[in-house]
C-alpha cells in the first residue's frame, strides 16, 4: 500500500480530524482514509459528457425547442490566382 504525507495542516483542520475520528471510533490515520476514499468515490462519474450535463440542467426547467434553419447547399470554394 502506498503512503502520503500531508504537510503544513492547520490546527483547526487538524482538531476536526482528530473529533470526528474520535466520534466514529478511528484512528485520525483511518478517519483520513475514510474522507479520502468517501470523497473520489462520489467524484467518479465515468463517461459524463458536458452536454449530457447540459440537458440534464435544462430537462428541470422544461427545454426548449429551437427551429434550425434549412441548409443550403455548399458553395464552390474561391479560386486563387487561376483564371
Amino acid at each position: 500500500m502506498a503512503s502520503i504525507t500531508i504537510r503544513r495542516l492547520d490546527e483547526s483542520t487538524k482538531t476536526q480530524l482528530r473529533i470526528r475520528a474520535a466520534h466514529n471510533r478511528r484512528s485520525m490515520e483511518e478517519e483520513a482514509r475514510a474522507i479520502l476514499r468517501e470523497a473520489l468515490a462520489t467524484d467518479a462519474q465515468p463517461d459524463v459528457h458536458l452536454v449530457d450535463m447540459i440537458q440534464r440542467h435544462f430537462k428541470k426547467v422544461g427545454g426548449i425547442e429551437l427551429q434550425l434553419p434549412k441548409r443550403g447547399s455548399i458553395r464552390k470554394p474561391p479560386r486563387f490566382g487561376t483564371e
